[in-house]
């Protein structure tokens, strides 16, 4: 679909431009293409200019989308309580690590929650790669937080490398990782790339699939009820495994907990969805064309939550559950955050604010089912978090 949103401003193009010309530069430099994920990887993360590189505003009701910890903080609120026993069965010793810190809305629920559950990790590490985001985040909690909870915080360069226990989480994360491309031709799995036409604009070309995604499409294609069609083109992480494997870092005991848009395998590899599930989004308005406006535009994919069940076991940890956000949320005591909330709303105006978030929330027209929640743990238990609606048969 084509986006009715007006251009950017002139200081927004020229910084586009300038991006641009880096991509081509990219693109020249390595022959005349480059396989899509890495054309994604630098509309997104290239120093300085990409997407969640650069200083523009991302999250929120004046960003591009919204988060559902910007939506709420009755979000924020029922993971931590569903983290809650995790941490302590942990210890005073368990660390918290987020992954890819959003605004900072997240940690700040979540840290006051957990202090008054009695839950506090000796550390609350955000990994975040933005420097632009890393210093949002930093001004906001430090404004917001009691220093007895800031104290607790700390933005990381890379995963912990010595050894940890404790609870990872991520939001919205896997959607953005640099996914790879692949279509069917003659039978045989090629590898979307971008290329340069005549006048310098970006366009799709295919070339023969290297090992391990082809490898990754077939492991896909022979757990479905027939073979991909000739000329079905998709998505497929071929390096989740390894993404899990290098944030969990040298984690020993804990629970993973991821929550993104996404479809268990059968359905995300539909014959009718002939195109994947690459998208992009500006200014709350999606878009096919993710070619356009590099670096003032946000670009995703679907996750594959079947793909990242198997990531998460391969990584040596026992599946936990998978359920709808709605679910999750219902069955971490949302009902009961909601009327905490509500008794110290200043008003009925804010009480009615505050259930139009949980609606937003849990419908299935909203976040409800299109988001989805799945978890992991090793030596604690983190099951009792997923006992609401669970979909793992889906799997």
């Amino acid at each position: 679909m084509a986006s009715t949103l007006p251009p950017p401003d002139a200081d927004a193009q020229s910084h586009s431009a300038h991006l641009r010309e880096v991509i081509q530069e990219q693109i020249i430099a390595a022959g005349g293409h480059l396989p899509f994920w890495k054309f994604m990887e630098l509309a997104l993360y290239a120093p300085g200019l990409g997407y969640y590189s650069a200083g523009a505003h991302k999250f929120g009701p004046g960003g591009d989308f919204t988060t559902a910890p910007e939506r709420s903080p009755l979000f924020s609120a029922c993971v931590a309580d569903a983290l809650t026993p995790v941490l302590q069965q942990l210890g005073p010793d368990a660390v918290f690590v987020e992954i890819g810190g959003g605004s900072g809305a997240f940690a700040e629920t979540c840290l006051s929650k957990l202090l008054a559950n009695d839950a506090l990790p000796a550390r609350y590490a955000i990994l975040e790669p933005s420097a632009d985001l890393r210093q949002r985040q930093r001004e906001r909690l430090q404004a917001r937080l009691p220093p007895l909870l800031f104290e607790l915080v700390e933005w990381l360069d890379g995963p912990i490398q010595e050894s940890w226990n404790g609870v990872l989480f991520a939001n919205e994360v896997i959607d953005a990782l640099p996914t790879p491309r692949f279509t069917i031709r003659d039978g045989e799995v090629f590898e979307e790339h971008v290329a340069l036409d005549g006048e310098g604009r970006f366009r799709v070309t295919d070339r023969p699939a290297d090992p391990m995604l082809a490898a990754a499409v077939r492991h896909v294609e022979r757990q479905l009820p027939e073979p991909f069609a000739e000329g079905y083109r998709s998505d497929a992480l071929a390096q989740l495994p390894y993404w899990i494997q290098a944030v969990m870092g040298a984690m020993q005991e804990g629970a993973m907990l991821f929550i993104d848009y996404g479809y268990a395998r059968a359905e995300y590899y539909q014959p009718q969805r002939r195109d994947g599930t690459l998208r992009a989004f500006r200014q709350h308005h999606v878009t096919d064309d993710v070619f356009a406006w590099p670096g003032l535009q946000d670009i995703t994919a679907s996750v594959d939550f079947t793909a990242l069940a198997e990531a998460g076991t391969a990584a040596g940890f026992d599946f936990a559950g998978y359920c709808s956000q709605a679910s999750f949320l219902i069955g971490n005591r949302l009902q009961d955050n909601l009327a905490l909330a509500e008794s110290r709303a200043a008003d009925d105006v804010a009480r009615h604010a505050l259930r139009s978030q949980v609606k937003h929330l849990t419908l299935p027209s909203e976040m409800g089912e299109r988001f989805q929640a799945i978890g992991f743990q090793r030596g604690v238990e983190l099951g009792a978090a997923f006992l609401v609606g669970d979909l793992s048969h889906r799997l």
